[in-house]
């Protein structure tokens, strides 16, 4: 049976020693959340995330949901329950708007305890992250009267929401989409159409489901250039708040996945479902990436939530399970065998996931950091360059944290050898569970071609020479200093790697877009890579600095320092080999006839 440790000292390690969290207490929201508040919520949500969450993760994933002939949807048993305590915790607010509910917390605050809740049970998980990614747009693209009718009951967590995009015929494509919307006399729109895989579609743990849809009005041009975004709730909602009756969107099917069986991955039908447009006409894109965006940064997440608790599983295994002896002689006398965490092997896939784990926190609070002064700042500069900052590394979390999120779950489940193929170890979950961030909320490929053709050149590329600069900085102002050279040596190679990389694309992806196509996906690792390094070079300095200071965390810092070395001499490397397949071009990977293959 695995287990579960919700990282809190990590955490807290991050946000107050690497990060210095406190000061933002100028940023509305962060003096009501003081370091003391801070670790209280922490503990709190990794003790909901253990006892509550977690017990459900494995029977959830062997009953999934199921539905009836009429098309409501069951979730797993306990799910309810669980669903309840975390609505009563106040913890799908957390970061929302006070005036209409929420507590105004820190978005970096909602993504640490994401984190723990995602690692617990990602599917259960999923159910209210899907609902914040709704109530954010609502906020932002929603009238006045929209926001006061819906917001309210989704942030006490009575209602839940969904992203509805993709059709049986298109996915990324979304100018393909056929899903229609016929104008009213009152103003409302009536929704004809389908879409597949729908989570958190249909289910039982809330009163109302506010549906999300993109469709296109009659009438409007083809393409993406005639999408619009409607509000389509499960119940109709009277002016007074009231549910009324049933409205014509229903679950046709739940489909049958790879892993995350707990979630309702639904196919939804709407015949002659009413819905409210929000925002403007043929502008639905853009208010539903405002749902993307968020939606994507939390699939990152989940990349970095399924690598933890592997690695925490894997770990406690190699430390228990007895094969062989130390090549450099038994490590365990009294015993037939030693435990197998002695071997280098195991030892190079439990180091991998650890350096992984640990940079890839602190890079998901760096950024949620950046989020919060985008949003909340008063300098408009300052918010600006926060949100283009953000921008550029969403592609980066997204696709570089749930790649290796799924490589590590294997290399865990590589760990327990044939124990990791029974599902009673957990380890085929993990697997299972992991692989569907790579592809949904936009798969990793469009990651990679998203951060090299809009994100790099946006701005004339202001977002990514200010992390150039400030990694470059960083380097050179520690250059000198002896405890931190090894790291800003190696650091500064991924850096100038990097560098040429997009040098390399700006000579030579114009004339040949395919060049550009054929070296994202190498160009998104070397970019993740490099951020990765740049948070465990400010993870070693902030534990050098404790150290020399006496801090009485000695065990744990030094163990940090050791983790940043194996980074930096066994990971950061791999920028050479990703330099190397980019300069390579696009000739060998296009020129082969389509018939050869």
């Amino acid at each position: 049976m695995p287990a579960y440790r919700a990282p809190v000292e990590d955490t807290l390690f991050v946000l107050n020693d690497v990060l210095k969290y406190k000061r933002y207490d100028n940023l509305p929201g962060f003096a009501d959340a003081s370091p003391d508040i801070v670790e209280a919520v922490l503990r709190e949500a990794g003790r909901m995330a253990e006892e509550v969450f977690f017990p459900l993760n494995q029977s959830g994933d062997q009953e999934g949901c199921t539905r009836s002939e009429d098309g409501a949807v069951t979730t797993p048993k306990g799910f309810k329950d669980a669903f309840e305590q975390y609505k009563e915790a106040g913890w799908m607010g957390l970061a929302f708007d006070p005036e209409y509910g929420g507590q105004g917390l820190p978005y970096t605050l909602h993504s640490a305890i994401g984190e723990y809740f995602s690692s617990a049970n990602m599917a259960f998980a999923m159910y209210p992250g899907l609902t914040q990614g709704a109530m954010a747009a609502i906020h932002v693209h929603g009238s006045d009267a929209q926001k006061q009718k819906f917001l309210p009951m989704m942030v006490e967590g009575r209602w839940t929401g969904t992203m509805n995009l993709t059709e049986p015929h298109c996915g990324t494509d979304l100018g393909l989409l056929r899903t229609k919307a016929v104008p009213q006399e009152d103003g409302s729109y009536k929704i004809f159409g389908q879409k597949i895989f729908i989570s958190a579609g249909e289910h039982d743990m809330s009163e109302n489901i506010i549906h999300l849809v993109l469709a296109r009005i009659e009438g409007a041009p083809e393409g993406t250039k005639g999408i619009s975004l409607f509000i389509v709730p499960k119940f109709m909602v009277g002016d007074d708040g009231t549910l009324g009756e049933r409205n014509g969107v229903v679950c046709g099917s739940i489909e049958e996945k790879m892993g995350i069986h707990a979630n309702s991955t639904c196919v939804m039908n709407y015949d002659d479902a009413t819905g409210y447009l929000i925002g403007e006409e043929n502008k639905g894109l853009r208010a539903m990436f405002t749902m993307m965006n968020e939606a994507r940064l939390g699939v990152g997440l989940q990349g970095l939530s399924i690598a933890e608790i592997a690695y925490q599983n894997a770990a406690a295994y190699a430390k228990d399970r007895i094969q062989g002896r130390a090549l450099t002689g038994p490590a365990a006398p009294d015993k037939k065998a030693d435990p197998i965490i002695v071997h280098p092997d195991v030892r190079r896939n439990l180091m991998t996931m650890r350096a992984f784990n640990e940079a890839g926190r602190a890079f998901l609070l760096w950024a949620a950091l950046k989020s919060d002064v985008a949003h909340r700042a008063e300098d408009a500069s300052e918010r600006e360059l926060s949100e283009e900052m953000m921008g550029l590394m969403t592609p980066v979390i997204k696709g570089v944290l749930t790649d290796k999120g799924f490589e590590h779950a294997v290399m865990a489940q590589q760990v327990f050898g044939g124990h990791g193929y029974i599902e009673e170890h957990g380890m085929s979950q993990y697997v299972r569970d992991a692989r569907i961030a790579m592809i949904y909320e936009g798969a990793n490929g469009i990651q990679a071609l998203d951060l090299v053709g809009r994100k790099l050149p946006a701005n004339g590329g202001r977002a990514v020479q200010a992390f150039f600069k400030e990694v470059g900085e960083f380097c050179e102002e520690n250059r000198g200093d002896e405890t931190l050279s090894f790291f800003t040596k190696h650091l500064k190679k991924g850096l100038n790697d990097l560098q040429a990389a997009t040098m390399w694309f700006v000579q030579n992806a114009m004339a040949k877009p395919d060049n550009a196509g054929a070296g994202s996906h190498d160009y998104m690792h070397l970019f993740g890579l490099v951020a990765l390094g740049y948070m465990w070079a400010l993870q070693a300095k902030t534990a050098q600095e404790k150290l020399a200071d006496g801090d009485d965390r000695k065990a744990f810092l030094e163990a940090k320092l050791t983790t940043a070395r194996y980074f930096m001499e066994r990971v950061m490397p791999e920028s050479s080999a990703h330099l190397a397949r980019i300069s390579a071009g696009a000739d060998s990977m296009m020129e082969l006839a389509e018939e050869a293959f």
